[in-house]
This record gives C-alpha cells, structure tokens and sequence, in this order.
C-alpha cells in the first residue's frame, strides 16, 4: 500500500505472474496503461473513482518487466490476458479504461468479449493507424543495438518524451521519477527492446470496423494538444462509439497524470455516479 491508498496485488495466471493495483469498493472499474508507463499512472485517478478500481500491469512493463522475457507483448497478447485476468479477480461487467498502448488492448478486448464489460472510455490511445509514433519506431529499428547501450543512455530520451507529453510541468517531473525507476532497476535498455519490438500496428486496424458495432456506453477523452495520439483519431473514435469527442483544451498525451479528474468523472458517468452530459448519445 502506498500513500494514495493503492494496494498493490499479485497472483498467478496461467502460471505466469500477473500484478495489479486496487483501490475503493463497489462497481468495477479496470484500467490498463501504455508505454512508458506502469498500473501507476492512474494513481491519481484511482482515488476519485467511486467503485472498485483494478490497474492492471501489462506482461514486461513496470515490475513485471523481467517477466516479458520470451513472451509476446504485443496488444492482441495483452488483451487475451486481460480477458482471463478478468476470472481471477472476479470483475463482473467492468467499465473498460485505456490509455496509449492499454487504449489499444482495451479496443480488442471490448471487441473479442464486448459483452464482458458495462461500458469503455478511452483517453489519447492508440487506435487504427495512429501509431506506432515516430520515436517508437526509431527504437524499433534501433532494437538490435539497444542491448549494448549503457542504462543511463536512454534517460535522456525518456524525459524528453514525458516532458513533451505533459501539459503539468510538476507532474511531468513526478512522472519521469514514477516510471523510469522501474527501466532503471530491470534494464532500460533491454526493456525498451523487448516493449517496442513487439508492437504491431496491425492489432488495432484488424478491430477497427468492429467499433462501431460494441455497443458499449462509451466515453472518448483527449487532450487536444497531444503531439503522439492526434486528437482527430480521438474524433473518429468517438464517432465510431456512438459518442461525443470530450477534448481537454492544452492538454497533451499524459491525461490521466495531468487530468485526474476529467478522467475519473467520465469514468464516474459510466459506472452511474456521475451525471452523464447534457447530449451525449454514449449511455446508450
């Protein structure tokens, strides 16, 4: 437990460990975070969720990084987990959260299982062809030479990404020590290189035309500014889930560390605790 009141969790799935963090009682609510990031990035949004909130931490990313060796990271994997995580922890028809590469295994879990979830919201996440970004794909060809950088040589790269996805210069710099410990620890390099090699933009394109069809209340957040995820896929996503664009005015790529509580509201909405928006067709 740590002082946000967030209980970190770990069991077996499958016979692979699988980690998570929870916070609060009641509805259930499942978030699932991108790269370069962790369960942690919603520690913010967590505590302002009224239900039962249960961060997953995707196989080879933040403590469960040694436990990506030899095993497929990419979105259609990571969704199948999501899936049979489900069972283990017993979260019945979950509101569905993603952000960044979690936005990406959220869309293919909500469309191989749509029925397993009460609603989706997603906020500045990967979705059709918009990525992998320029700077992903620079490591990815990259990846055969990673192995052999020192630790510290990609620190610099990592805090430029952060910064420049940060509109909150405080949370930004909280951010970068969040998140690059567990690089640090595990091996920057050799992480980054297992992360970015299995990523596959084919994930999401061979979802993409069953969006329309989830039926899941749904809500699309963005912020505007977003140099990584461009807010017209935010548009387009939302005009595929039925539901209205809510654009964050200045806001970049980190929403849910820079806008907690737009986040936790929209969720709010979805799990019945907060008032849905005047016009909005996604409770549908």
């Amino acid at each position: 437990m740590n002082g946000l009141g967030l209980h970190l969790h770990e069991d077996l799935l499958d016979g692979e460990p699988i980690r998570w963090l929870e916070h609060g009682e009641g509805a259930h609510v499942v978030l699932v975070h991108g790269i370069p990031t962790s369960p942690r990035l919603w520690r913010h949004v967590m505590p302002l969720v009224s239900g039962r909130s249960l961060a997953l931490e995707m196989a080879g990313y933040g403590s469960s990084i040694p436990d990506g060796e030899g095993r497929d990271l990419g979105l259609s994997a990571q969704a199948d987990r999501l899936l049979r995580w489900l069972d283990l922890v017993g979260a019945e028809s979950p509101v569905l959260v993603g952000h960044d590469l979690g936005g990406g295994v959220a869309q293919i879990a909500a469309a191989r299982a749509p029925g397993r979830f009460s609603g989706i919201v997603l906020t500045n996440a990967v979705c059709y062809d918009s990525w992998p970004i320029p700077s992903v794909k620079a490591m990815q060809r990259a990846a055969p030479v990673l192995r052999y950088l020192p630790e510290t040589a990609l620190y610099p790269s990592l805090v430029q990404l952060i910064h420049r996805g940060h509109d909150d210069r405080a949370r930004a710099l909280e951010s970068i020590g969040v998140h690059w410990q567990h690089y640090v620890t595990h091996g920057a390099a050799r992480s980054l290189m297992r992360q970015v090699s299995s990523l596959r933009v084919e994930d999401t394109i061979a979802v993409a035309d069953q969006l329309p069809s989830l039926g899941l209340p749904a809500r699309v957040v963005w912020g505007e500014a977003d140099q990584f995820q461009k807010v017209e896929y935010g548009r387009r996503l939302a005009d595929d889930l039925g539901t209205e664009l809510q654009p964050i005015p200045g806001g970049k790529h980190f929403t849910p560390e820079d806008h907690p509580e737009v986040i936790a509201a929209a969720i709010n909405e979805l799990i019945g605790t907060g008032p849905a928006r005047e016009g909005d067709p996604g409770g549908r």
